[in-house]
């Protein structure tokens, strides 16, 4: 999966600012006095603060917005597609077309061209070998990978020769750009990953130290604080920085501080802050925000199963229990009609987002023009009544047949986050549902860890809020994840993608026809009635259309960033404006 990015912090009051950025002295990531540096700190030292730290570094693995990006200043894609949507050639000689060849007539196939010369970190050569075991690596169910979904449409992958790899599809595909590419494209060391890719994969040692062909390498790894990188010394041109810090922990707000007020770090993920809040930091001069829209959407997640049943093995959130109310289409729609979308999209995030009415947003020719948003707490009531929920022991909880309707309302630890849940807590609550919220630390929710009960993938709560969109601007494996084939279970260790346990066999027949329609505007129709169906289904509640954010210092240049990436994609790109 790739779910969920970000989150935040209460504002700290500006006597403390001093001590947070001696705080970071400590963390190795800045000073509290002059330099040419952040904050008087070595200039030739790349600092990153990412409050959602990083706990695994294989991009197959990962579950987490944030592993992906402490993976991909290692890993690297065959090509990658910029904020425009051009594809951008990366450990591809060029990008595959009609004309030179690389593409099948038919849709069946496409052809890449490696290029030459390329060394993994250890000194190993990189050849089409590698791609081809990543594909046999991640397509063992053993493995349990979480990009799977990306590969889908793939038959098998050939290596032609050293610097040639063909991708066979299953039948003919528009998508052909999907594998390899962008978030989900890492391509892994066959003669490191090889020992490991069954079902001791968890157990690789590059899981946490990875070889790998990008700009810089791991040197020193410790999960959930920080990560150090230095310099490759087999990557194909000279870096700027003679070492990376990506320091992990903390929160948001702090993180925006330390790049946008007080200069003490270069760069801050996803500082998921209250807009007036990052205004003002930005406002002290020290650095900007560099902002990019693309398919990003905070969204409510329904449960579709019942989380407080299990089986006689000990699972909860089966199919094999259907949740006593959510599972029925009125009641979710009387949800999403209490919900004050308005108030979540301009209370909390400004100009960083937008209310959403689509699941698929971006690229914009796939952004239905067919659905709305309504907020009508009253038609929401109606609805409720209908269904014969009432409040019949006066405790201000409608009932029914002796279940009380009552949800548990989980999300990942953010003041931000906090407040929308407030929101939406009070929205329910005047319509009659008792609504009781858990929060879980960002490292821990999106962790993917199979024994924790309480990541996004497991879902064991009946209300969950996270942000994720399609990590491509062709979103066929994107859409895939509302298809019966990707429930999560506890046999595929939550690995998947369909955590509410939504199924619906229009929507399987809907997306097998989109995998296979070559003629774009038929696709595109596809598409966008997936979308469609899912939001006059109401299988989720989309929220707010969330911008990409980046708090980026001015001491820093060649920060790019682009929805359909990792905010490192061109890490090796970066550098002080002196330089």
């Amino acid at each position: 999966m790739i779910p969920q990015r970000r989150c935040h912090r209460h504002r700290v009051a500006p006597r403390a600012i001093a001590a947070i950025a001696c705080t970071l002295v400590g963390l190795g990531l800045g000073g509290c006095g002059g330099g040419s540096g952040p904050s008087g700190g070595d200039p030739s030292v790349l600092r990153l603060l990412y409050w959602q730290a990083p706990t695994i570094l294989n991009p197959h693995l990962a579950t987490g917005f944030k592993d992906f990006e402490g993976a991909r200043i290692t890993y690297e894609p065959l090509a990658t597609y910029d904020r425009d949507g051009n594809l951008i050639p990366i450990l591809a000689a060029e990008i595959p077309t009609a004309e030179n060849g690389g593409i099948a007539p038919d849709g069946t196939a496409v052809t890449w061209k490696l290029r030459e010369g390329v060394k993994w970190s250890d000194g190993q050569p990189f050849t089409a070998e590698d791609v081809a075991f990543t594909f046999e690596y991640l397509s063992n169910p053993e493995v349990a990978a979480t990009t799977t979904a990306d590969y889908a449409e793939v038959d098998r992958v050939e290596a032609v020769d050293p610097t040639t790899v063909k991708i066979t599809f299953k039948q003919s595909t528009p998508a052909w750009s999907q594998p390899f590419v962008g978030l989900g494209g890492a391509i892994l060391p066959r003669h490191v990953f090889e020992s490991y890719s069954g079902a001791n994969a968890k157990q690789a040692p590059a899981n946490t130290q990875p070889v790998g062909t990008g700009p810089y390498r791991v040197v020193e790894f410790r999960a959930g604080d920080i990560i150090v990188y230095e310099p490759n010394p087999h990557f194909r041109e000279p870096v700027p920085f003679r070492r990376v810090e990506l320091k992990g922990g903390g929160d948001a707000t702090s993180a925006a501080r330390a790049v946008l007020q007080t200069g003490d770090a270069d760069y801050a993920y996803n500082p998921q802050v209250e807009a007036p809040i990052l205004k003002q930091l930005e406002a002290a001069g020290k650095g900007r925000l560099d902002v990019a829209f693309g398919s990003d959407i905070e969204r409510l997640y329904f449960n579709f199963t019942d989380p407080r049943r299990e089986t006689a093995d000990g699972e909860r959130s089966t199919r094999q229990f259907p949740h006593p109310f959510l599972s029925d289409r009125g009641i979710r729609e009387a949800f999403s009609l209490a919900i004050d979308r308005d108030a979540i999209a301009q209370q909390l995030y400004g100009p960083t987002g937008k209310v959403a009415v689509n699941l698929l947003v971006s690229p914009q020719q796939f952004n239905s023009p067919n659905t709305t948003y309504r907020h009508d707490p009253a038609a929401a009531i109606a609805l409720l009544e209908q269904a014969g929920w009432r409040d019949s022991n006066s405790d201000g909880t409608r009932d029914k047949d002796g279940v009380e309707m009552a949800v548990t309302f989980v999300t990942s630890v953010n003041p931000l986050r906090q407040k929308a849940q407030e929101i939406i807590k009070q929205n329910l609550t005047a319509i009659g549902v008792g609504v009781e919220l858990k929060t879980i630390d960002a490292s821990v929710y999106f962790s993917g860890d199979p024994s924790s009960p309480d990541t996004v993938n497991r879902f064991e709560a009946d209300l969950q809020m996270f942000t994720t969109g399609n990590s491509s601007p062709d979103p066929g494996s994107y859409m895939k994840w509302w298809t019966c084939d990707e429930i999560v279970t506890k046999a595929n260790e939550w690995s998947l993608n369909n955590y509410a346990r939504y199924c619906n066999p229009e929507y399987d027949r809907l997306w097998t026809a989109a995998a296979a329609e070559l003629d774009p505007e038929k696709r595109r129709e596809l598409l966008i009635q997936m979308n469609d169906l899912l939001i006059n289904d109401v299988a989720l509640v989309p929220l707010v259309v969330r911008a990409s954010v980046g708090a980026v210092s001015n001491r820093l240049e060649g920060v790019r960033l682009t929805p359909w990436d990792a905010d490192t994609w061109n890490i090796k790109d970066w550098k002080r404006p002196t330089q």
